[in-house]
C-alpha cells in the first residue's frame, strides 16, 4: 500500500462555522484590517476575541 496522502491533521482543527450579521462599515473595517496585516477576516476576528479577553483579564487586576 502506497502512505496517505495530502495535508496533514492539524493539532487544532477550525471546524466550527461561526455566521455575523455586519454593516457595511464594518466590514470595511474588517477588510481593511485584514488587508493591512496579510490576514483573513477569519484570523482578524480570533485576534479580536483574544485581545478583549486579554483586557477582561487586565480589568481583574
Amino acid at each position: 500500500m502506497s502512505p496517505r496522502t495530502g495535508r496533514p491533521k492539524s493539532e487544532n482543527p477550525k471546524n466550527l462555522l461561526l455566521q455575523v450579521r455586519m454593516d457595511k462599515a464594518s466590514m470595511q473595517l474588517l477588510d481593511e484590517c485584514a488587508e493591512k496585516k496579510r490576514a483573513t477576516r477569519s484570523e482578524i476576528v480570533r485576534e479580536g476575541i483574544l485581545r478583549v479577553m486579554e483586557s477582561l483579564h487586565e480589568d481583574k487586576k
